[in-house]
């Protein structure tokens, strides 16, 4: 009883307590209640039977959460009971639709600047994870490849390092090669290893083409139909293979590598089950929602031409010749690297999540169509 008088005590009370008065093992617990009242905070303490109004003992930071990826994996961290915290560039009003996703509270907005370092620790110095999903399909005169995928990632990795994180994700590609045509892959190569190299335990994910409601892949194919009926395709497609992944699944990998002990220093291959020719997997897109799908053949040289005249533009560029070089890499096969079975997950198919990006692009007279009137895509083993 004397024991449970002790832990009571304020800290302030503790020092004054001579080690003559009592026994070795009462004064051990009551330095280490000291510390843990000191140290932990009640948001990363697990309590509740699980879900959004439980505590599930993550408080994460969430890096790019603004973007395609982020709002998925922000609507999975909530939904567990997670504190998370959201830093943005934006105004806040843009980002109000994060509001629901989380218990009352739980979802923490703070303004940030990426190149000011205190910054970036002042945004992660009350968690414990740290998910890093900075990314951008275009460069501007702000803000290069060279800085979105090296030096923000490296800085905070660092400042994860510093501050004692447990858990750093941190998002690169599938095909991330220095040896990569794509400026953007290369970028992601140099920025993997430069995470890797600031925190060891950092878990890495390599997903191949992510495909969802607002993607930048499914909707980018469906969506040329507005400035030709033809559809250009170096070599027609046919030399390219794609192993597209679904963003649900990649989120919810992320989340299973936070809660998995076992995942730090690892690095993920994120697919799914099916390989396509890039040929076919448009035709797919076309057939899914029923327009006309006329592919022909257009060098690369001329395909980067047309696309500097909209890699112009000031604010987002349709395309660029970047994207055409990675739209059209084949997808990596890394059979070393554990994947979304690893984590638990049963990657989706193309033909079973298709029709909820695709159906916005049909006519009005086709909008019920059955899913079954339309023959699934050709796949490929190599």
């Amino acid at each position: 009883m004397a024991s449970v008088v002790l832990v009571s005590r304020p800290a302030s009370v503790l020092p004054k307590i001579t080690k003559g008065s009592f026994s070795p093992a009462v004064l051990s617990v009551a330095s280490v209640a000291t510390v843990q009242q000191r140290k932990l905070h009640h948001a990363v303490i697990p309590k509740g039977k699980g879900g959004r109004s439980s505590s599930s003992g993550i408080a994460a930071t969430v890096f790019g959460a603004t973007g395609f990826l982020g709002r998925y994996v922000v609507s999975r961290l909530g939904r567990i009971g997670s504190q998370i915290i959201i830093p943005h560039r934006c105004d806040q009003y843009d980002i109000m639709y994060f509001r629901p996703m989380g218990d009352l509270g739980q979802i923490i907005f703070m303004e940030w600047d990426p190149r000011n370092k205190d910054s970036i620790k002042q945004a992660l110095e009350h968690s414990n994870v740290v998910i890093n999903l900075v990314g951008r399909e275009w460069e501007t005169r702000n803000f290069r490849y060279e800085d979105v995928f090296v030096t923000i990632p490296q800085q905070i990795a660092r400042a994860a390092r510093e501050a004692g994180i447990s858990k750093l994700v941190h998002m690169s590609h599938l095909n991330a090669d220095i040896r990569s045509p794509s400026k953007y892959l290369r970028n992601k190569a140099v920025g993997e290893t430069a995470v890797r190299d600031e925190f060891p335990d950092a878990i890495i994910m390599k997903p191949s083409e992510i495909f969802g409601r607002e993607d930048r892949f499914f909707n980018y194919f469906a969506n040329m139909r507005w400035f030709s009926n033809a559809i250009p395709l170096i070599d027609l497609g046919k030399k390219t293979v794609k192993q597209p992944v679904h963003v649900v699944d990649v989120a919810t990998a992320i989340i299973n590598a936070v809660r998995d002990p076992d995942a730090n220093g690892k690095t993920y291959a994120l697919v799914g089950p099916n390989r396509y020719l890039l040929h076919d997997l448009v035709e797919y897109i076309y057939t899914m929602a029923h327009r006309p799908f006329v592919p022909y053949s257009l060098p690369r040289s001329l395909y980067h031409l047309a696309a500097q005249f909209f890699a112009m533009n000031p604010f987002e560029p349709w395309t660029s010749p970047d994207k055409i070089d990675r739209f059209h890499t084949t997808d990596m096969k890394y059979p070393g690297l554990p994947g979304l079975e690893d984590l638990g997950i049963t990657p989706s198919t193309v033909e079973q999540k298709a029709i909820e990006i695709l159906r916005r692009h049909r006519r009005f007279r086709y909008l019920d169509h059955e899913l079954d009137e339309t023959k699934p895509a050709k796949t490929v083993n190599y």
